[in-house]
């Protein structure tokens, strides 16, 4: 298992910053959500860690090792990255058997249960492939490394909502059958949330929030129930998001649900949830912005 330690990071592109000062850890055994605004930053700090860009200043090390130009460390990592790195008339055997010899453990027999499974045709070329089956190689490719750490760079880019499940469900198979670190960068943050159970938020080349999802969720709340009753309940509260069908309304608050709250909502007949984590993401970015 891989721990990921991240330390000052600092890149530009010209005049551009697209990362300052950046330090994190990505605990091992943890699925780590990487999220951000487009322009954030989340490419590049993955890119970073994974040496295919160097940082101007600042250093990454896995497991107690340098990540920079040092095999031995990069190989316990397989970014699934957006880009398709394999010539488009390569065929999906070929695929698999140039990435087992980069990663001895991969699985090819998994591999082709997983081709099975999502209906990849194994004789179609690299550059005959959709969005969505693209992203499916990627995918298959990734989990069958057996690698310690798994990036998944958009992992769901252009699948239907069906694929989308299914892939979401082998995340979560693979990462049960044994204490694998992931990093889950996405922009679904809804569907991805119940993966999750660290979080980073990157906003403008800066972290914003690094802890456990529980703990940022308990930073917020949803109240539910007669749109009089919820109107009631969060007058002088932070709302961040209201959603109303009819006569019922849910309403979503960034600040801790306090014993009085709880004794209100009760008595007003209301529901009191958790919070989702893409409106806790809207606000902190929102508020972050506000404050430029």
């Amino acid at each position: 298992m891989s721990t990921i330690e991240i330390k000052g990071l600092f890149k530009a592109y010209g005049k551009t910053i697209a990362l300052r000062d950046v330090s994190a850890t990505m605990a091992h055994g943890k699925v780590t959500g990487l999220l951000g605004r487009n322009g954030a930053g989340k490419t590049t700090l993955l890119n970073i860690i994974t040496n295919h860009i160097f940082a101007d200043y600042g250093e990454v090390w896995i497991d107690g090792q340098p990540a920079q130009e040092n095999d031995q460390a990069q190989a316990k990592i397989f970014y699934m990255t957006e880009k398709t790195l394999y010539p488009k008339d390569m065929r999906m055997g070929e695929v698999f058997c140039i990435t087992q010899m980069f990663y001895p453990t991969f699985n090819m027999d998994y591999a082709q249960t997983l081709a099975e499974q999502f209906q990849l045709e194994m004789k179609k070329k690299v550059g005959g492939l959709s969005t969505g089956y693209l992203t499916i190689l990627k995918l298959i490719l990734a989990l069958a490394s057996n690698a310690e750490t798994l990036i998944f760079d958009e992992p769901v880019l252009g699948l239907d909502a069906n694929h989308r499940e299914m892939v979401y469900k082998e995340i979560l198979s693979q990462y049960n059958e044994g204490e694998r670190t992931m990093i889950i960068s996405t922009h679904l943050i809804d569907e991805a949330a119940r993966l999750l159970e660290e979080v980073i938020i990157l906003h403008e080349g800066k972290i914003l929030i690094s802890q456990p999802v529980e703990a940022l969720q308990q930073r917020a709340f949803t109240v539910s129930g007669e749109q009089a009753e919820v109107d009631s309940f969060v007058t002088g509260k932070n709302v961040v998001r209201v959603e109303s069908l009819g006569r019922y309304k849910t309403a979503t608050l960034f600040q801790e649900c306090s014993e009085k709250d709880l004794e209100t909502a009760a008595r007003l007949g209301l529901e009191l949830s958790a919070a989702r984590l893409q409106d806790i993401f809207i606000s902190l970015t929102h508020d972050a912005e506000r404050r430029g």
